[in-house]
């Protein structure tokens, strides 16, 4: 089989997998049901934002949570940053938060709350890129428009055997699924398409035996369908480190909100140092003469491009030494209200079960 020109049997994977996403659809917060008008496009452009890089499973309370704070788009692009922000913690990857605020905001602002109903259209909103332009538009819409993530991309790569390594093979994966995208139900098709390499096409142990497509799969013929889609060799990633800094006063903990652009912009955080590829101990403290207790061992956490090793320095104060314009006092025993990003969670987590551990 050609995966430049896809046998003329290919033209039999549309019905098959349509038919089989009628009786099996996975249903999920933000779907109509199959063969259903499309649903809100509020709905559905927030879930794609939501599910890049994210499991359903991680998604499905966050989605719940904002439509019930934020029903429609104007009332998200009204709420504030920090809310928003706030409401988005633990999900990570925050320059999508910060993206989702801008794109409500730009839909409002330009094209009267409503988004546009074309690919053309949605790519110019900010944080919408090829992938979320088109399901939103397949979905929302009905257009008919390639959908290709991480699911349709392993689908694709076993139905046609492609043997060519990630990413450099994502190319030739987007054209073969457009010769296999139908023009009619082109947002099932490509529901579809994600069940079922969420359910049964899975990277590992695909549960070949029971896929509607198997007869058609070039993979499952070959016998090598669990190889498929080849990946190039992940390159080690760098490891940075710095020190959080736990300022304790009267039941509270100091927090201060991280300059908008950047890593985990806009969020609150305990103050750290700088990060970098040594340890930079107490540089960048912001009680300079405050005698600080180490908390044994440090908070890991990765990011999409480097590991961060966080060591916790902690100091007790009986007044505010710290201008209080920069930051806010919050309860300690209400710190899992604050919406910090993971990185910092992990630290307050460690930093209470550590118990009494500060000698100031």
């Amino acid at each position: 089989m050609s995966v430049d020109m896809p046998d003329p049997h290919t033209v039999q994977i549309a019905p098959l997998l349509l038919d089989w996403y009628d009786r099996n659809a996975r249903i999920l917060p933000w779907r109509s049901p199959p063969g259903t008008p499309a649903p809100d496009p509020y709905r559905v452009w927030l879930s794609e934002i939501m599910l890049q890089q994210t499991t359903v499973a991680a998604v499905k309370s966050y989605f719940e949570a904002f439509t019930t704070r934020w029903p429609d788009v104007a009332a998200l692009a009204a709420a504030y940053d920090a809310d928003v922000m706030s409401a988005w913690a633990g999900l990570g990857y925050y320059a999508r938060a910060r993206n989702l605020l801008a794109c409500a905001r730009t839909v409002v602002s330009q094209h009267g709350g409503n988004f546009p109903d074309d690919e053309a259209g949605l790519l110019k909103l900010p944080g919408v890129g090829r992938y979320t332009a088109a399901a939103v538009a397949a979905i929302a819409f009905g257009r008919r428009a390639t959908v290709m993530d991480a699911n349709v991309e392993r689908v694709v790569a076993r139905l046609f055997a492609v043997t060519e390594p990630l990413p450099e093979a994502k190319n030739r994966l987007y054209a073969l699924t457009d010769t296999i995208t139908p023009d009619a139900r082109a947002g099932d098709f490509a529901q579809a398409m994600m069940d079922l390499g969420a359910t049964i096409c899975t990277p590992k142990a695909p549960k070949c035996l029971i896929c509607p497509l198997s007869a058609l799969c070039a993979a499952q013929a070959a016998g090598n369908a669990e190889a498929l889609p080849a990946k190039a060799p992940k390159k080690a990633k760098p490891v940075r480190r710095g020190t959080i800094f736990w300022i304790e006063r009267d039941g509270h903990v100091w927090l201060v909100r991280r300059p908008d652009k950047g890593l985990l912009g806009g969020m609150r955080a305990f103050p750290t140092g700088p990060w970098t590829s040594e340890a930079p101990g107490l540089a960048a403290a912001p009680l300079a003469a405050a005698g600080w207790s180490e908390l044994p061992g440090h908070v890991r956490h990765v990011f999409t491009h480097f590991a961060l090793e966080l060591s916790i320095v902690g100091t007790r104060i009986e007044n505010s030494c710290v201008d209080q314009g920069a930051g806010e006092w919050w309860r300690i025993d209400a710190i899992g209200t604050a919406g910090l990003p993971t990185v910092f969670a992990k630290a307050a987590h460690r930093v209470l079960e550590e118990g009494e551990w500060l000698t100031g």
